[in-house]
Protein backbone atom coordinates (compact mmCIF):
# COMPACT_ATOMS: atom_id res chain seq x y z
CA UNK A 1 0.00 0.00 0.00
CA UNK A 2 1.35 3.41 -1.03
CA UNK A 3 0.11 6.97 -1.15
CA UNK A 4 1.30 8.71 -4.33
CA UNK A 5 1.15 12.47 -4.98
CA UNK A 6 2.00 14.29 -8.16
CA UNK A 7 1.23 17.47 -10.08
CA UNK A 8 1.13 19.89 -7.16
CA UNK A 9 -0.59 23.22 -7.57
CA UNK A 10 -2.42 26.04 -5.86
CA UNK A 11 -6.09 26.05 -6.69
CA UNK A 12 -7.70 29.11 -5.18
CA UNK A 13 -4.90 31.03 -3.51
CA UNK A 14 -4.42 33.48 -6.42
CA UNK A 15 -8.20 33.95 -6.71
CA UNK A 16 -8.28 34.83 -3.00
CA UNK A 17 -5.65 37.49 -3.65
CA UNK A 18 -3.20 35.81 -1.27
CA UNK A 19 0.38 34.77 -1.52
CA UNK A 20 1.45 31.65 0.38
CA UNK A 21 3.44 33.63 2.95
CA UNK A 22 0.29 35.55 3.97
CA UNK A 23 -2.24 32.71 3.80
CA UNK A 24 -3.68 31.36 7.05
CA UNK A 25 -3.16 27.68 7.86
CA UNK A 26 -6.69 26.61 6.89
CA UNK A 27 -6.31 28.20 3.45
CA UNK A 28 -2.97 26.48 2.82
CA UNK A 29 -4.42 23.13 3.91
CA UNK A 30 -7.25 23.43 1.40
CA UNK A 31 -5.57 25.23 -1.50
CA UNK A 32 -2.43 23.11 -1.93
CA UNK A 33 -3.60 20.35 -4.22
CA UNK A 34 -2.18 17.40 -6.11
CA UNK A 35 -3.31 14.21 -7.71
CA UNK A 36 -3.53 11.73 -4.85
CA UNK A 37 -3.75 8.02 -5.40
CA UNK A 38 -3.60 5.00 -3.19
CA UNK A 39 -1.87 2.08 -4.82
CA UNK A 40 -1.57 -1.53 -3.92
CA UNK A 41 0.75 -3.95 -5.68
CA UNK A 42 1.26 -1.44 -8.47
CA UNK A 43 -2.48 -1.00 -9.09
CA UNK A 44 -4.39 2.22 -8.39
CA UNK A 45 -7.22 1.43 -5.98
CA UNK A 46 -8.31 5.04 -5.51
CA UNK A 47 -7.31 8.31 -7.17
CA UNK A 48 -8.51 11.88 -7.20
CA UNK A 49 -7.15 14.88 -9.08
CA UNK A 50 -6.99 18.26 -7.40
CA UNK A 51 -7.10 16.73 -3.93
CA UNK A 52 -6.13 19.02 -1.00
CA UNK A 53 -3.15 16.82 -0.04
CA UNK A 54 -1.75 19.18 2.59
CA UNK A 55 -4.80 18.56 4.78
CA UNK A 56 -4.46 14.75 5.17
CA UNK A 57 -0.66 15.09 5.50
CA UNK A 58 -1.16 17.59 8.33
CA UNK A 59 -3.76 15.46 10.15
CA UNK A 60 -1.86 12.20 9.64
CA UNK A 61 1.33 13.77 11.06
CA UNK A 62 -0.52 14.72 14.24
CA UNK A 63 -2.31 11.35 14.37
CA UNK A 64 1.04 9.54 14.34
CA UNK A 65 2.39 11.83 17.08
CA UNK A 66 -0.68 11.56 19.30
CA UNK A 67 -0.78 9.60 22.55
CA UNK A 68 -3.16 7.05 21.04
CA UNK A 69 -1.12 6.42 17.88
CA UNK A 70 -1.53 2.82 16.89
CA UNK A 71 -4.60 2.36 19.06
CA UNK A 72 -7.13 4.65 17.39
CA UNK A 73 -8.44 4.50 13.84
CA UNK A 74 -7.96 7.51 11.59
CA UNK A 75 -10.74 9.27 9.75
CA UNK A 76 -9.95 12.43 7.81
CA UNK A 77 -12.08 15.18 9.31
CA UNK A 78 -11.80 17.52 6.38
CA UNK A 79 -12.79 21.17 6.24
CA UNK A 80 -13.81 20.65 2.61
CA UNK A 81 -14.62 17.01 1.93
CA UNK A 82 -17.04 14.60 3.51
CA UNK A 83 -15.79 13.02 6.73
CA UNK A 84 -14.28 9.61 6.14
CA UNK A 85 -12.98 10.30 2.65
CA UNK A 86 -9.75 8.69 3.86
CA UNK A 87 -9.92 6.16 6.67
CA UNK A 88 -7.43 3.87 8.36
CA UNK A 89 -8.92 1.11 10.46
CA UNK A 90 -7.59 -1.84 12.37
CA UNK A 91 -8.58 -5.34 11.31
CA UNK A 92 -7.56 -8.73 12.65
CA UNK A 93 -4.79 -8.96 10.03
CA UNK A 94 -3.49 -5.37 10.28
CA UNK A 95 -4.39 -1.82 9.29
CA UNK A 96 -6.42 -1.15 6.15
CA UNK A 97 -6.79 2.12 4.25
CA UNK A 98 -10.15 2.90 2.71
CA UNK A 99 -12.88 5.42 2.07
CA UNK A 100 -16.60 5.88 2.48
CA UNK A 101 -16.74 7.30 -1.05
CA UNK A 102 -17.66 5.19 -4.02
CA UNK A 103 -16.09 3.19 -5.26
CA UNK A 104 -15.93 1.82 -1.74
CA UNK A 105 -12.45 0.36 -1.36
CA UNK A 106 -10.14 -1.08 1.24
CA UNK A 107 -6.51 -2.02 0.83
CA UNK A 108 -5.15 -5.32 2.03
CA UNK A 109 -4.12 -5.25 5.68
CA UNK A 110 -0.61 -4.04 6.52
CA UNK A 111 1.37 -4.14 9.74
CA UNK A 112 1.51 -0.98 11.86
CA UNK A 113 5.22 -0.38 11.14
CA UNK A 114 4.62 -0.69 7.38
CA UNK A 115 1.73 1.78 7.60
CA UNK A 116 3.84 4.25 9.61
CA UNK A 117 6.59 4.04 6.98
CA UNK A 118 4.13 4.68 4.13
CA UNK A 119 2.46 7.58 5.93
CA UNK A 120 5.89 9.04 6.64
CA UNK A 121 6.77 8.81 2.95
CA UNK A 122 3.45 10.48 2.04
CA UNK A 123 4.12 13.34 4.46
CA UNK A 124 7.66 13.79 3.09
CA UNK A 125 6.31 13.76 -0.47
CA UNK A 126 3.74 16.45 0.36
CA UNK A 127 6.36 18.57 2.15
CA UNK A 128 8.71 18.24 -0.85
CA UNK A 129 5.91 19.18 -3.27
CA UNK A 130 5.06 22.22 -1.17
CA UNK A 131 8.72 23.28 -0.97
CA UNK A 132 9.08 22.87 -4.76
CA UNK A 133 6.33 25.48 -5.16
CA UNK A 134 8.37 27.91 -3.06
CA UNK A 135 6.25 27.51 0.08
CA UNK A 136 7.77 26.75 3.48
CA UNK A 137 6.32 23.33 4.45
CA UNK A 138 6.94 23.91 8.19
CA UNK A 139 3.19 23.95 8.90
CA UNK A 140 3.15 20.18 8.28
CA UNK A 141 5.21 18.43 10.96
CA UNK A 142 8.00 16.16 9.75
CA UNK A 143 7.33 12.48 10.20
Amino acid sequence: MRFVCREFGLSDLPRRGLVPQEAPLEVLLLDIEAELSIREEGQVVWSEEGFPVAEPAYHLAFWLRGPDAGREDFELDSMQAEEGLIRIVESEQGRRVGSIHPPDFWTSPVAWDVLVTEIGQFIRSVREGIAAMGIDPAFIPES
